[in-house]
């Protein structure tokens, strides 16, 4: 069957993020490749950053992405990042797994074959031990020989204001000065780009920067590439009339006839539904570069309905609704009221993922 809607992951793009910020943080990368590697594909992405030189490991969220990833065998270390179930523990370990650790009994109910990475709360309220316990706790991890790594979480490291993330960081290197040599990481992307090297780190964690994302103050500091283009098959074409209305509740009315062509992406595809009556798309590149396009009338779950009077457009063309282009994922996080997070790990099953140069 044909695909409806398609992902293209850029690996030249992804590999030039990820040497960018290894660069600007003097330290290999602990890539996050949760939530389906950002909506982006945990596979098409790992493959990819496992192969670069400039990543350590992979990271995660979930125990089951854990084993999915573990399952590749991509030669890399993989890291979970929330606590696991106790019955979870061991066939992780068995994995190769890194486990994090946040209280003395879960070092406790590691195996002895078991490698951990020390979770402290320096602020976030989250997760992990706040620094007085996260000290004994990592002491009783290294006399069992199973210590490898710490790590804190940032809350506000991608704000012009860092004095928080200061303080955060400054918790946590002291809890560092009471452990034995590891693999300490903090930064996320804003605070890799912001902070540059951080002393005491031995590893940087870029979430989305890694996949092209900052936020604008921070963009001239590491210019990244969007590593997504998402385009859309045009299943239907068809004439709306002078006074006819497109989609549910009658939102759009046609001033005058217009040629619509029906994409086969929805908001049950992970386009955000808020994005109705503000959101356009490219098309219409056959006799030349493809046009900025209104989307009209309220966006469906499966569909959406496009203006391509004027274009020369046939069903079984494509549509782009965002990319490194004139549309980008922050346009559309911004039609619909969202965050480029929200709206790349929104992506769904649906849309097919794959790797171009």
């Amino acid at each position: 069957m044909l695909a409806r809607a398609v992902a293209h992951v850029s690996a030249s793009a992804l590999q030039h993020n990820l040497h960018a910020l290894s660069r600007r943080a003097g330290v290999p990368l602990l890539l996050p490749v949760k939530a389906d590697a950002y909506g982006h594909g945990l596979e098409v992405v790992s493959r990819v950053a496992a192969a670069h030189p400039d990543v350590w490991g992979l990271a995660v969220a979930t125990p089951q992405e854990a084993v999915n990833l573990a399952a590749l065998n991509l030669g890399k270390p993989v890291l979970l990042l929330t606590p696991p179930a106790p019955e979870e523990v061991g066939p992780l370990a068995d994995l190769g797994v890194r486990l994090p650790v946040s209280t003395l009994q879960d070092a406790q109910q590691l195996p002895a074959h078991a490698r951990a990475h020390l979770k402290v709360d320096t602020g976030m309220n989250r997760l992990g031990a706040r620094p007085a316990e996260a000290v004994s706790i990592g002491q009783y991890l290294a006399g069992r020989g199973l210590l490898e790594g710490a790590y804190t979480h940032f809350a506000s490291a991608d704000e012009p204001d860092l004095a928080f993330a200061r303080h955060q960081l400054e918790l946590f290197q002291r809890v560092l000065e009471h452990l034995p040599p590891l693999l300490a990481h903090a930064a996320s992307g804003g605070g890799l780009v912001s902070f540059g090297p951080l002393p005491g780190m031995a590893l940087a964690r870029p979430g989305l920067a890694s996949y092209g994302f900052l936020p604008a103050h921070l963009r001239p500091l590491v210019p990244l590439k969007p590593v997504m283009t998402l385009r859309a098959r045009v299943n239907f074409i068809h004439d709306v009339y002078a006074g006819e209305s497109v989609s549910y509740n009658n939102l759009w009315t046609a001033p005058h006839d217009v040629r619509v062509a029906v994409l086969g992406m929805g908001y049950a595809d992970g386009y955000p539904r808020n994005a109705t009556l503000k959101a356009s798309v490219l098309i219409g590149g056959r006799s030349g570069q493809p046009q900025r396009r209104p989307v009209l009338g309220r966006i469906c779950m499966d569909q959406m309905m496009v203006d391509i009077s004027g274009l020369d457009v046939q069903v079984g063309d494509w549509a782009e609704l965002w990319g490194a282009g004139e549309i980008t994922v922050s346009d559309v996080a911004a039609w619909g009221d969202t965050i480029e997070y929200e709206v790349l790990t929104g992506l769904g099953q649906r849309v097919e993922r794959h790797l171009a140069p």
